[in-house]
């Protein structure tokens, strides 16, 4: 297969953008990714579009990149749309990168989009809810209803589950209490996840949140469901997010058009999916956390910052385990001692993450390789990472039973 590169990344500020629609957001991100890698609407033959939610927010169906390709002036070449839960831009990229390395396209445009936020935020979580099996969405519930009455007797049960919250709240809070029980990790170490991507947060200019949280103030918000409070999880948000990815071939005949940045190289692209296993087995995560490792021949040694699915805080620290950062129940004290923050070993989430930078679902994916892109050209500011050279993206979306329904992993390296 041949070398594939990221030439181009643009997205746009995410936040609760009622005044714009998908047409909007989506042309803005676009238009810079092509500006950034000096190419026109015309050189992209074939494009991956990303969305999760459209169809339940809007109505829009079947054909929603062409929708909004269209309307800037892109056309007759493939549209695929690609909706795989949380994951569903970094599947596209992950589908871009096999038509690139597979000799069948030169260049491909990938765009995540989202437009979630609704002043009605029980569609919102509807669409939340539609990301597993519905045909076991009763027993999920009344599964849910139990934990609910568990903790309301504790006093602790926050908002109703599916009402004001998503239930994938419930889920994360759950295997937070689990890792609390099994490690020891505490709720300070939670707090200190969601303040450590506030603060990153507070220096992304694309970001949702640019508020600086301690890890008081963290503690101190709102309870969501127990031990999470609204600070430690992510918010609903709109957002869209483009990258332009070429073959080195492509890369070397146009980058003499403009001032195009350093390429940047997709060391590897996996996708993995959720299974029926024993509690023994390896996850989904891991499994495709070892093969990105193989197929760049990487180590997590290797990796100098990572942007990871941080739904909430408990998130970040069981997929650092899952990533092979440190050994099961570490994360904790990674976070506590800095390593994870700006100026440590191995950054996560230099953008803030899901928590600050916001979770516009199907715009996701791109986000986090937007990010991990700039980082490796060295543009990124009061937030750059110095000397980085390989980065990860950890993306992952839906649940079927235990396991997510869709996990992405991509290697970047300059």
């Amino acid at each position: 297969m041949r070398n594939v590169y990221i030439a181009g990344v643009g997205m746009t500020r995410f936040g609760k953008w009622l005044d714009r629609n998908m047409k909007s957001l989506a042309a803005e991100a676009v238009n810079h990714a092509l500006d950034d890698a000096s190419l026109s609407k015309d050189d992209p033959t074939i494009a991956f579009v990303g969305n999760a939610a459209q169809g339940l927010i809007t109505g829009q169906e079947c054909v929603r990149g062409q929708v909004v390709l269209r309307e800037m002036g892109i056309g007759g070449i493939p549209v695929v749309n690609v909706e795989n839960a949380c994951a569903s831009s970094s599947t596209a990229l992950h589908l871009a990168w096999q038509a690139v390395a597979g000799g069948f396209h030169e260049c491909a445009l990938v765009l995540g989009m989202e437009k979630l936020y609704s002043e009605d935020k029980r569609k919102t979580f509807a669409a939340f809810g539609a990301a597993v099996d519905v045909e076991f969405l009763a027993s999920i519930k009344e599964m849910l209803k139990a934990q609910e009455k568990k903790a309301a007797e504790k006093g602790d049960a926050g908002a109703e589950s599916g009402k004001s919250r998503s239930m994938f709240m419930d889920f994360y809070a759950m295997a937070a209490r689990d890792h609390m029980s099994r490690y020891g990790t505490t709720k300070e170490q939670l707090a200190a996840v969601a303040a450590k991507n506030a603060f990153h947060g507070s220096l992304n200019p694309n970001a949702q949140y640019r508020e600086s949280k301690t890890v008081a103030e963290v503690l101190a918000s709102p309870l969501v469901a127990e031990p999470l409070t609204r600070l430690m999880c992510a918010p609903i948000g709109d957002g869209a997010a483009a990258l332009v990815v070429v073959s080195g071939d492509f890369q070397k005949r146009f980058s003499t058009r403009g001032e195009s940045p350093r390429p940047v190289r997709i060391a590897a692209s996996v996708l993995r999916t959720g299974r029926d296993r024993q509690p023994d087995e390896t996850d989904p995560v891991a499994e495709a956390a070892r093969l990105a490792y193989e197929q760049a021949g990487l180590g997590p040694d290797d990796v100098n910052l990572a942007e990871v699915h941080d739904a909430t805080a408990p998130a970040e620290l069981i997929i650092m385990e899952e990533l092979g950062f440190c050994a099961p129940g570490e994360s904790g004290k990674l976070v506590e001692e800095g390593v994870t923050r700006l100026g440590g070993k191995r950054p996560v989430n230099t953008s803030g993450g899901l928590i600050a930078r916001g979770h516009p679902v199907g715009a996701t994916g791109a986000a986090q390789i937007y990010e991990l892109t700039e980082q490796l050209r060295g543009r990124c500011g009061a937030r750059q990472v110095a000397h980085a050279r390989v980065a990860l993206a950890e993306n992952a979306g839906g649940a079927v039973r235990a396991d997510p329904a869709a996990v992405a992993i991509h290697i970047l390296t300059v």
